[in-house]
C-alpha cells in the first residue's frame, strides 16, 4: 500500500475524509485545491484555492514546461513539504494529480473522498472569498523512477508479462484503435458513487483491476485520450497498492507517431 504522509500530528493517506480535513484545515502543511470553477464559485472549503486543469497545459493539451508548472502550482498554494488535498471534478482532479506526480509530488497528494458533497453534508463552513495567490516556495522534485512513462518506455514493455496496459477510454474510442495487449477499463467503476466522488475501498478497486486482467504482482500502465482518465485510474490503482506507471501523453501522443503499433 502507499505509505501515509505525516502532516502535523496526523497521517494523510491517499484518501482523506471530510472529518480529517476539517481537523487539519488550519495546518500549514495542508493545502486544499479545488479543480472545479463552478463548485468554487458556489462556495468552497475555507482556504481552498482554485486551479483548472487547463492551467497546466497549452492549447493543444500538451503539458507546460516545468518552470511554468511550478508557477501555476505555487499560485494555487502548493508549497514544498505540504500535503495537497484535491477535490472537485474527478477528471480534472485526476489530471492535476497526474501533473503533480510528474513533478515528483505523487506522495504529497490526497483526495477528499466524497468531495464537496461530503463536506457540505456535515454542515461544515464554506466561503466565497478568494485567498491571495500562493507564493511558494515550490521546487520541482525528482519523480519516482518509471512512475511517469513516455511512448518509448511503453513500446519497450508492450510484451512484458509483468506489465498490464489499461485503456481508460470509452468503448467507441477503444474500437477506433488501441495499444497492443491493452484492456478496456472504465473510470466510473472506481466509484461507489461517481456523482458524489466516493471511491470504492482499496480491496474493491483491486477487484476492478483484476476483472480487467491485472494479475497478482503485475504492474499497470494507464492511458486514455489526453491523460485525464488515465491519471484518475493511476491515482486509484496506486492508492490501492498497485505499482502504476502513468502514460500522461496517452493516445494523443501515441497515435501521432506512425511507428507506434495500433490494434484496430
Amino acid at each position: 500500500m502507499v505509505a501515509s504522509i505525516t502532516v502535523g500530528a496526523a497521517a494523510a493517506g491517499p484518501m482523506v475524509s471530510a472529518e480529517w480535513l476539517q481537523a487539519h484545515l488550519t495546518d500549514p502543511h495542508v493545502r486544499v485545491v479545488c479543480v472545479d470553477d463552478q463548485d468554487y464559485a458556489r462556495g468552497h472549503i475555507p482556504g481552498a484555492r482554485l486551479i483548472s486543469h487547463m492551467d497546466a497545459v497549452s492549447g493543444d493539451h500538451v503539458l507546460l514546461p516545468s518552470e511554468a508548472l511550478t508557477r501555476v502550482f505555487a499560485k494555487a498554494g502548493v508549497i514544498d513539504g505540504a500535503q495537497v488535498v484535491l477535490y472537485g471534478d474527478p477528471m480534472s482532479a485526476g489530471f492535476i494529480y497526474g501533473v503533480l506526480s510528474r513533478m515528483g509530488f505523487a506522495d504529497n497528494v490526497s483526495w477528499l473522498d466524497g468531495g464537496m458533497p461530503a463536506w457540505r453534508a456535515g454542515h461544515r463552513p464554506v466561503e466565497t472569498t478568494t485567498p491571495a495567490p500562493g507564493q511558494g516556495p515550490l521546487t520541482v522534485a525528482s519523480p519516482a523512477p518509471d512512475s511517469n512513462v513516455d511512448a518509448a518506455w511503453v513500446r519497450a514493455h508492450l510484451s512484458s508479462p509483468s506489465i498490464k496496459i489499461l485503456d481508460v477510454r470509452t468503448t467507441q474510442e477503444w474500437q477506433q484503435g488501441h495499444l497492443p495487449g491493452a484492456t478496456l477499463i472504465l473510470w466510473q467503476d472506481l466509484f461507489v458513487d461517481a456523482h458524489h466522488q466516493t471511491f470504492k475501498s482499496p480491496e474493491q478497486i483491486r477487484a476492478v483491476l483484476a476483472k480487467a486482467g491485472v494479475a497478482p504482482g503485475q504492474e499497470v500502465v494507464t492511458y486514455c485520450a489526453v491523460g485525464m482518465r488515465a491519471s484518475l485510474m493511476a491515482f486509484a490503482a496506486r492508492a490501492a497498492g498497485v505499482t502504476t506507471h502513468l502514460y500522461l501523453g496517452s493516445w494523443q501522443d501515441w497515435s501521432k507517431d506512425p511507428s507506434n503499433p495500433i490494434v484496430r
